[in-house]
């Protein structure tokens, strides 16, 4: 095997609403993932979009049997679908990304050398195409991560993560929201599990609006933090019985969350 390519790669991105740009994103993924594995797959948790992006994957699947949809029956948040997209993954590396076209996915390959030095490799953005009012908001949550949990990374809820699938197995995961990126990292980070850090460009939206930084958002993120700090359960009553909180094997169609083809 060339010193480029890796054995097996599970992609995965969460989306909610993401009609307009999921096909492309899917296809950008494809073509940069086969040039990194010939094992692989490629997974759209849909998070109960009220659009079309369900319709969309499931017409790309019956096209390409490396592309796999899952879908939540209603919208239960990011959290939870980073935990159906972690649970779903099957191959040796594991990587996610967001699904609304901010990240150029061929970037990955710069990730891949950076496994020799650690199993978990964090992406963080050069220079950040958002509002004002959302750096702010990410600079001043970067440094209560920092200051409650001790966890010095540069770009925390950077959508573009790397993972061997062996440090993530037996994390429980619990956070429906906006906090799920910093409890992993903090929890890896309490197993002492080595991570490295790589910048990666960050392109504006093009369709579509951002889900993130609402005040709804916010309050359930202060939520998290409180409670994950004084060792109290993250998880909502809603989702607990729909969405794997450990990293297992993919769910059968037997499942709450079902996989769809």
């Amino acid at each position: 095997m060339p010193d480029d390519r890796v054995a097996s790669l599970s992609v995965f991105f969460p989306a909610f609403n993401e009609q307009d740009i999921i096909a492309k994103t899917v296809e950008n993924a494809s073509r940069a993932v086969a040039q990194l594995a010939d094992d692989y797959e490629i997974i759209v948790v849909n998070d109960g979009s009220g659009d079309r992006t369900a319709a969309v994957v499931e017409d790309i699947a019956r096209r390409d049997a490396r592309v796999r949809l899952v879908s939540h029956p209603v919208n239960l948040g990011y959290g939870a679908a980073l935990r159906t997209g972690f649970a779903s993954a099957s191959k040796e590396l594991v990587f996610f990304s967001d699904a609304d076209g901010q990240f150029d996915l061929a970037e990955l390959h710069g990730l891949l050398p950076m496994l020799k030095r650690a199993p978990v490799v964090l992406g963080y953005r050069i220079r950040r195409s958002d509002p004002l009012y959302r750096l702010f908001i990410a600079k001043v949550y970067n440094i209560v991560i920092r200051l409650t949990f001790g966890l010095r990374v540069r770009d925390i809820d950077c959508a573009f993560k790397l993972f061997r699938r062996s440090v993530l197995e037996g994390i429980v995961l619990e956070s429906d929201g906006a906090f799920i990126s910093s409890e992993l990292l903090i929890k890896l980070r309490r197993k002492e599990v080595p991570m490295v850090e790589r910048g990666v460009h960050h392109y504006p939206r093009t369709t579509g609006a951002s889900k993130g930084a609402t005040p709804a958002v916010i309050l359930k993120t202060i939520q998290d933090v409180a409670r994950l700090r004084m060792g109290r359960p993250l998880k909502t009553p809603s989702s607990a019985a729909e969405v794997p909180e450990r990293f297992v094997p993919p769910a059968s169609p037997e499942d709450p969350v079902a996989s769809k083809r």
